[in-house]
């Protein structure tokens, strides 16, 4: 069955796990054979992470941008968007840095991603705040990715740019009310970028660090926001995700939020155990980052190494 969903839609395609995400599971695969291969084993992870070892597949789109769209619905039929955020800057499909606005995004493109959020949550009835997830093609065709039925760590940047308070707007649609916005109010200021930092070592293909945070140093200043979870003397254990925690920087441009961040990256201290950090400050201080021209597989094809 597989084997023929990949000569519908051509290779090369990428095997997910139904019952979670994460990117536990995925496997690329570039023509029949490789299928063959990556089907048991994907089929083995996803059951052991999942319970569910059933699989989906889709095309797999070489250097495409990873661009969502924040939702939010009542239960009186209300569906707003709180506009787009750039997260293509990722490894092992999982996030690393991301952005409001997206850079380089045509007005009109941005129009059709927010148009689709909004119908796909209405269409599925949607309450709560949510994130509506595509694949941006390099010619500017996009494709529905998933659906993050919660509140993300990158909601920061969204606040940031819009000036709302998305956990207190949860409560009140949780309590009943309804939406405390029109779509019409939801302006997007400035700009705000948003890195995670990890517990992990780039520089051996970002495994997990584990150990105890000798001493910490947060970045401070103007238009910087720090969401941390950890002290000194707290241990890093594998069995956790190995998120640390957020800055974010908030800027009348980008520009500006990108200087605020370069500082903000050159303050930050954690010892102890290794971290995304160094990794995070050459993606930011490249000429690349700075250009905003970035795709999902940049980390992985070397973009930002030192």
């Amino acid at each position: 069955e597989a084997q023929g969903a990949a000569r519908a839609i051509d290779y090369p395609v990428m095997l997910k796990a139904s019952g979670g995400g994460g990117g536990i599971g995925m496997a690329r695969a570039n023509d029949a054979g490789q299928l063959a291969q990556a089907f048991p084993a994907a089929q083995r992870r996803a059951q052991a992470a999942f319970g569910v070892a059933d699989l989906y597949l889709e095309r797999y789109l070489e250097e495409a941008r990873h661009i969502e769209v924040q939702v939010f619905g009542d239960r009186h039929g209300g569906v707003v968007h709180l506009h787009e955020r750039e997260c293509s800057i990722q490894r092992r499909h999982q996030k690393l840095v991301e952005e409001s606005p997206a850079p380089r995004l045509a007005p009109e493109l941005k129009r059709r991603l927010t148009d689709a959020a909004v119908r796909g949550a209405r269409a599925v009835g949607y309450v709560n705040a949510g994130t509506m997830e595509f694949l941006v093609d390099p010619a500017g065709g996009f494709y529905f990715l998933e659906m993050n039925t919660r509140l993300q760590v990158e909601h920061p940047v969204t606040e940031e740019v819009t000036g709302l308070d998305l956990v207190q707007a949860q409560l009140r649609v949780a309590a009943g009310e309804p939406l405390p916005w029109r779509q019409g109010e939801i302006l997007q200021r400035g700009a705000a970028i948003e890195c995670r930092i990890y517990a992990e070592d780039p520089a051996r293909n970002f495994m997990p660090s584990p150990g105890t945070i000798t001493a910490l140093k947060l970045p401070g200043g103007e238009g910087i926001r720090v969401e941390c979870g950890v002290a000194p003397g707290l241990a890093i254990s594998v069995h956790y995700d190995p998120l640390l925690a957020k800055v974010i920087a908030f800027g009348r441009d980008r520009v500006d939020a990108l200087d605020r961040m370069r500082k903000a990256l050159a303050e930050f201290g954690i010892e102890g155990v290794k971290t995304t950090l160094p990794f995070l400050r050459a993606v930011l201080g490249s000429e690349r980052f700075a250009r905003g021209q970035v795709h999902t597989q940049l980390v992985e094809q070397g973009a930002f190494n030192a």
